[in-house]
């Protein structure tokens, strides 16, 4: 019989918690290409994956794969850089526990980040979207299997699954560094492959005004263990599926989300100090 996911979460937190130091106020998820961002993390403790008791280990390109915990922007963060991915192989539930450990360790708020083409026809590389819902294509949810009331509800509610009063936050913080940032659907998708262009005309049809491969398992996660969630999504690449389509490459990405990481960075170096404390 498989290990329960409570039991899990114990075992993971055992393992590093005489290294965490005091409690996390804010988790922040870095996705591709926005790992540098940990490096304005002051008083760093820094824990690889591969010392997380059942930990997964992050494959994906420019993912370290390791947990910073310390000072940022005059806040007690727990910043994952590197995140896993259902591509990789890992299971929902294995993505998930990485979002509850998040929450053992203290956190009240999750900031998601991740690298999406832009759908949107408005939206050009290098720009930056708060995430207001998502769409979950992945064919996956982290909750399926048994549940245990000690993480969460059986059934959360995903109605406002991104914080409407974070969001607000976030669109304040960005005015204040005099970013333009947009405010949109993210749509996840399972991945590696890049969509095909008829793919894309269907996303955004559905209401996508971003792709990705991630987000969308934290965020039911985050949910379901009472997490407020605030995304930022750097739209590294043009994905409207039109006749000028261009062809991707990783490095192109990579690259835009490099440019989007110093717009996201400002950003949240004016929203991490008015993130409330606790729950309201």
């Amino acid at each position: 019989m498989s290990e329960s996911q409570l039991s899990r979460l114990d075992r993971a937190h055992a393992s590093i918690a005489h290294r965490a130091g005091p409690p996390a106020e804010i988790a922040i998820m870095l996705g591709s290409g926005l790992g540098h961002l940990a490096d304005a993390v002051q008083g760093a403790t820094v824990i690889p994956y591969a010392e997380i008791a059942g930990f997964p280990l992050s494959t994906a390109p420019s993912h370290k794969g390791q947990l910073v915990i310390g000072s940022l922007f005059g806040r007690r963060a727990v910043v994952m850089q590197g995140r896993l991915h259902l591509y990789e192989g890992w299971a929902p539930r294995d993505i998930s526990l990485a979002v509850y450990l998040l929450k053992r360790l203290g956190s009240n708020s999750l900031i998601v980040t991740n690298a999406a083409g832009g759908l949107n026809p408005d939206y050009r590389p290098g720009d930056v979207m708060l995430i207001e819902d998502h769409l979950n294509f992945t064919g996956f949810n982290p909750l399926v299997g048994p549940n245990d009331d000690a993480i969460g509800l059986r059934f959360p509610d995903m109605s406002r699954a991104y914080d409407p009063d974070l969001l607000e936050l976030a669109a304040e913080a960005a005015d204040r560094t005099l970013q333009p940032v947009h405010r949109g659907i993210y749509a996840g998708i399972l991945g590696p492959s890049l969509e095909t262009s008829a793919e894309r005309r269907f996303l955004r049809a559905a209401g996508g005004d971003a792709v990705g491969m991630s987000t969308v398992t934290e965020v039911i996660a985050a949910v379901h263990a009472g997490l407020r969630v605030v995304g930022l999504s750097a739209i590294t690449n043009a994905a409207t599926g039109g006749p000028d389509q261009q062809p991707d490459t990783v490095e192109e990405v990579l690259a835009n989300a490099a440019i989007c990481g110093d717009k996201i960075e400002a950003i949240l170096r004016e929203l991490l100090p008015v993130l409330p404390q606790r729950m309201s």
